[in-house]
């Protein structure tokens, strides 16, 4: 009896768990009984015959060409290839004169008839696949038209079933959300912050620990804001989104390297602070006979070594000009208390807003759409652009939803920026070395450097409060502010109260616009909470 190779194949788990590989086995078995072929090994595989490359299908042949069996048994010639490439090579294997028979068709692969039939079966095959994937994909994305994620959900979502949105994980979606709070913080690499998610319970689909890897995924994925990227291409989403579009676009800038996330070896101040004019290069601090110096360590450049106390003095001095007078401090809280009372942003105002940066966003995605179709911006470009609109569709969607909870919070973060402002000098004096690192990074936008010479570079709305020169050229009032609203507002005379009242009013309104506009250009903490 000549000695064949037995080959079965299902599509899928669930065929391979029924009766469609027991059936398929069975009537090779007849067949091979019936034309005294001895099956010496079985082959069977779990595998699409859409794509090319299937392991043990491959071995088979492999086998067959090292004279391991004269040939295969093969239930049907849809089972053998649904792509030509593997016909193509079943076609080889006859041609060189190995049998290859087919328990379901009774051809003579050796006659032209019979191989002419055979290959007008192998070409209704794998155009039926191919209409198949087609038809698929076009289910897909129809799916994905409608705001639905028709994909396995991933980590920190739940798969509810075939057609329904995803929902939130109740363990693991704070999980991921603490993750993405934690490295925008810009305290953790990815290394160090998957320990730390470890540690706090977080796990990968499969229930294992996470890695670097898989919070790459996970920060990279813009699901997580309401918005799918599939291939390159964006849909917006349906499903509740798990963060904001801020604190993506945050933990984005994190992690291309947008902000610096390194931990400091040493605890000096101003370390990676400081850069050099000249060469742009950051300052770093080293220690010698006691004093800690920074400097530029590059080649020919001219930039001196500065020690640590001198730019405490010139940053301490810079907090000077932009403090408050007692009396102006009264003032301002007055005007806080009333601008508190009064509300006097509005909701109207803030949807007016909303409004028309959504009716700059659909013209944007219209001109976008527009460049595409007159082959003026290539696809890839074309949907990484679109992707960025959906995710700010999806900010302003926030912003509206929860206009009353943002209107509070501008007016929370200009309360909280003339707390800071009240008592920056001292918060800075007071401060441990990372408090004043991030003390720093909120007042000021640059730090240069040039020869022996220190630029400080103050952020708005700081910057604003310079301009309108709130710090009075005539002297300082040496009261209690703790006693201001009747002593100190008295011993103003009422012009310079009303100088002073106009300078803080204009103050006010500058900040409360800088924050309406920029609303999370700023962290600011309450240490009330």
């Amino acid at each position: 009896m000549k000695k064949v190779f037995g080959y079965t194949r299902v599509s899928t788990i669930k065929q391979g768990n029924g009766v469609s590989l027991q059936e398929q086995k069975e009537a090779i078995i007849r067949y091979a009984n019936k034309h005294q072929l001895e099956i010496i090994e079985w082959f069977e595989e779990l595998e699409t015959a859409a794509k090319q490359g299937r392991p043990l299908f491959t071995k088979m042949l492999k086998l067959i060409r090292e004279k391991k069996a004269v040939g295969t048994v093969i239930h049907k010639i849809d089972r053998s290839a649904r792509n030509l490439r593997d016909w193509a090579s079943l076609g080889d294997l006859i041609d060189e004169g190995y049998e290859i028979h087919f328990a379901h068709e009774s051809l003579d692969l050796n006659e032209r008839g019979g191989r002419l039939a055979a290959d007008i079966q192998a070409v209704i095959a794998s155009d039926y696949i191919r209409n198949l994937r087609d038809e698929a994909i076009k289910g897909l994305y129809g799916r994905l038209k409608q705001g639905i994620f028709p994909f396995a959900a991933p980590i920190g979502y739940l798969n509810t079933g075939s057609g329904k949105l995803k929902e939130i994980d109740p363990v693991m979606g704070p999980l991921v959300k603490k993750a993405f709070e934690l490295y925008a913080t810009e305290k953790y690499n990815l290394v160090s912050l998957a320990d730390k998610m470890n540690s706090l319970g977080l796990r990968n689909l499969n229930n294992n620990l996470v890695t670097k890897s898989t919070l790459s995924i996970i920060f990279n994925n813009p699901y997580y804001t309401g918005v799918m990227k599939i291939k390159d291409k964006n849909f917006p989403g349906n499903h509740e989104p798990l963060i904001g579009s801020a604190l993506f676009n945050k933990v984005q800038s994190v992690l291309k390297g947008k902000t610096n996330t390194k931990i400091l070896k040493h605890g000096y101040l101003f370390n990676k602070l400081i850069k050099c004019k000249e060469c742009e290069h950051s300052l770093t601090g080293e220690k010698q006979k006691g004093t800690v110096y920074y400097r530029c360590h590059m080649k020919g450049c001219k930039t001196k070594g500065l020690k640590e106390e001198f730019i405490e003095r010139n940053i301490i001095s810079e907090f000077e000009n932009i403090s408050l007078q007692d009396t102006e401090k009264c003032i301002l809280d007055e005007l806080i208390n009333n601008l508190e009372n009064t509300n006097r942003i509005t909701e109207e105002e803030m949807l007016k807003l909303i409004r028309l940066q959504e009716s700059q966003l659909n013209l944007k995605l219209e001109r976008l759409t527009d460049a595409l179709i007159d082959n003026n911006i290539d696809k890839v470009s074309f949907e990484e652009r679109k992707g960025n609109i959906f995710i700010e569709r999806k900010e302003l969607e926030e912003r509206r939803t929860h206009i009353e909870e943002k209107i509070n919070q501008i007016f929370l973060k200009t309360k909280l920026f003339f707390e800071l402002l009240k008592n920056l000098k001292n918060s800075y004096i007071l401060g441990n070395v990372e408090e004043k690192r991030k003390l720093l990074k909120i007042i000021s936008s640059n730090l240069l450097v040039e020869g022996k010479k220190l630029m400080i570079t103050m952020r708005n709305p700081f910057q604003d409060m310079a301009l309108i020169q709130l710090v009075s050229s005539s002297g300082q009032d040496q009261a209690n502010p703790r006693t201001c609203t009747s002593e100190i507002a008295n011993q103003a005379n009422s012009v310079d109260k009303d100088e002073i009242r106009e300078r803080m009013q204009e103050l006010v309104d500058r900040v409360m616009g800088y924050f309406k506009q920029y609303p999370n250009e700023i962290e600011l903490e309450d240490n009330n909470e």
